[in-house]
């Protein structure tokens, strides 16, 4: 009884140490693209269950997918690709028109209103373990 009491404990201890912390992605968008465009960009809010990182992504509508940082200083709009972006434990992070968002850069063709765009993000928590997440983003102007 013993024995089994105690393989019973540890196999429900290595069970929940191998869950993986997770990040919540909320009202993710991706704005539309005029024909011939070759950039797009990729908004949501993220919120993460531990310290994580965001350190990429992908997507089958473009060659690249990058992490960026735009605001407006003195009239100058000021951009620039980030290797990664902070998801501090339970605090929402918006990747939002104006600050952090996600570039899709070399686009494979228009992205039009209502389409459904999939992305893969690439998070890393503390423990230096990435994880992928699988995002539908729907396509706004």
């Amino acid at each position: 009884m013993q024995r089994s009491l105690l393989t019973l404990t540890l196999a429900f201890m290595l069970s929940t140490s191998a869950l993986a912390d997770t990040v919540r992605v909320e009202n993710a968008w991706v704005r539309a693209t005029a024909p011939g465009q070759k950039v797009a960009g990729g908004f949501m809010k993220l919120t993460a269950d531990a310290d994580m990182v965001l350190v990429g992504g992908a997507s089958p509508i473009s060659t690249t997918v990058e992490l960026h940082f735009m605001r407006m200083e003195n009239g100058v709009m000021e951009m620039r690709q980030l290797k990664e972006i902070a998801l501090p434990r339970a605090k929402a992070v918006s990747l939002a028109p104006g600050g952090f968002h996600v570039m899709f850069i070399g686009l494979k063709g228009r992205v039009k209103p209502g389409q459904k765009v999939p992305i893969t993000l690439f998070v890393k928590g503390s423990d230096g373990r990435e994880q992928r997440l699988e995002v539908e983003a729907e396509t706004r102007r």
